[in-house]
């Protein structure tokens, strides 16, 4: 019989800031397990009066790294959990979670591939972990990943993705800007359509394992875009959150 996921106590080990409004804590857990790339935890705050708040967060990080995980973070200005931890906790506090968490929106590297990932904001966190846990495991299964950011400040992890892009394993990234550009631009400065996606993943066509993560109106209307280009609606996965760009 499966054990019930227990809530413990994990300790700050570092903060960094991937943005201006996100950053990324790795906390040290004394009761780690492997997660699934694509798996989230529970987060909770509880007051000194006993109230208490709870949010659900993606692993950025891939689960070959043993006792500890990333969780990535965007800073909602009404987000009473989010603005704590950008706000006041600090490297060395505990905190409460529980995970990992989920089944239905992960990819591992056993799974094979083509893989076609596509992001919006900080839906790009849980991507991250697959991309990652496909590099450390050594996959090289042809990988595409499409993220749509407003601007190149608000690009989570960019350091990491420009390092990849240089490599030649197999996976291709791809930026578009909504709103402004760097100088020079040659790439996409849209919202995601039909046409974008069917130019990002022709060559992993007919049916790659899809998946798809960020604000819901992006997440809808790029599930009914891939559709139109046919990629079979049984091979996309999709996770969406709410118009504020994230869980706080």
């Amino acid at each position: 019989m499966k054990q019930p996921i227990t809530w413990q106590i994990a300790a700050v080990k570092t903060i960094q800031q991937e943005t201006p409004k996100v950053k990324t804590l790795t906390l040290r857990l004394p009761d780690w397990i492997p997660h699934r790339p694509g798996q989230h935890y529970d987060l909770r705050l509880t007051a000194p009066d006993g109230y208490q708040a709870q949010r659900s967060y993606s692993i950025a990080s891939e689960p070959e790294r043993r006792g500890e995980i990333d969780l990535t973070i965007e800073r909602l200005e009404d987000g009473e959990v989010s603005t704590y931890l950008h706000d006041v906790i600090q490297v060395g506090d505990q905190i409460e979670v529980r995970g990992p968490i989920g089944g239905y929106f992960v990819w591992e590297a056993k799974l094979g591939g083509p893989l076609l990932l596509i992001a919006g904001g900080s839906g790009v966190v849980p991507l991250m972990a697959m991309l990652r846990h496909r590099a450390t495991s050594g996959s090289q299964v042809p990988t595409r990943l499409l993220y749509s950011s407003r601007t190149p400040e608000d690009v989570i992890y960019a350091g990491q993705l420009a390092r990849w892009q240089a490599l030649t394993d197999g996976l291709k990234i791809f930026h578009t800007f909504t709103r402004t550009q760097p100088a020079n631009w040659a790439g996409y400065a849209r919202r995601i359509d039909s046409e974008m996606l069917r130019e990002v993943a022709h060559p992993l066509l007919p049916a790659p394992f899809t998946f798809v993560c960020g604000p819901t109106p992006l997440v809808e209307a790029v599930a009914n875009g891939l559709v139109q280009i046919g990629v079979p609606p049984e091979r996309i996965r999709t996770e969406r959150f709410g118009p504020t760009g994230g869980s706080g």
